[in-house]
């Protein structure tokens, strides 16, 4: 039987309770049925929407929330922000297929606990919510190495601003709309997002930008 265990090494005495966020039916149902196997886990909440994850959170009061980052709605690093401030009970575990430098910067930015991608077995996962449940940080190794060398974003939020509003390929005048500058300070971020991420132009600097985990 697994064993679960607080801070202080007492055995819990209800199973560790855990919302599942994954917008994608089958992962979500799979990854459901695999953490119900575990003695001591009880996945108590799944969304398929990132807009969904604080209101089912606040209603159903999980130990951990298990948020995957690309969600329709939002994304699951600004839900893992506004849980750190309206549920800080609850603790936040990333698990992506998007093992991405800049998006583990993020993810610690944002109050999260722990940060691993999809490839590994679901014992390390059953094993990781366990390590955070204890107030343990669990991040991917490899991902850490990775986020080390690679540095900070060089963007700057306006940055991160306009290239997310131009990455359906809108024209300047809708940027400009959508984050309410003027056209000509919309052309100035974006040619500073190109410089900075060394592209020729505003798709490559978002695929740039999207690859590194800065937007």
């Amino acid at each position: 039987m697994s064993d679960a265990s607080g801070g202080r090494g007492e055995r819990r005495e209800q199973p560790v309770r855990v919302l599942l966020a994954e917008d994608q039916g089958m992962m979500r149902g799979a990854l459901a049925l695999l953490l119900n196997l575990e003695d001591d886990i009880e996945v108590v909440a799944q969304v398929e929407a990132g807009d969904r994850i604080v209101a089912e959170a606040l209603d159903a009061r999980p130990d951990i929330a298990l948020l995957d980052i690309e969600l329709p709605g939002r994304s699951g690093l600004d839900a893992a922000a506004e849980l750190r401030e309206k549920l800080p009970s609850c603790r936040v575990l990333i698990l992506t297929t998007f093992g991405r430098p800049g998006y583990l910067r993020r993810a610690m930015e944002a109050g999260a606990a722990g940060f691993l991608v999809k490839d590994g077995p679901v014992e390390q996962l059953a094993d990781a919510i366990r390590k955070v449940l204890r107030g343990e940080r669990v991040i991917d190794p490899a991902l850490a190495a990775a986020a080390l060398s690679a540095g900070p974003s060089p963007l700057t939020p306006r940055e991160q601003d306009v290239l997310n509003a131009a990455a359906d390929g809108a024209t300047v005048a809708d940027i400009a709309q959508r984050v309410f500058l003027s056209e000509s300070t919309v052309r100035n971020y974006l040619s500073a997002a190109i410089g900075k991420t060394g592209t020729r132009n505003r798709i490559e600097a978002v695929r740039c930008a999207r690859q590194n985990g800065w937007l």
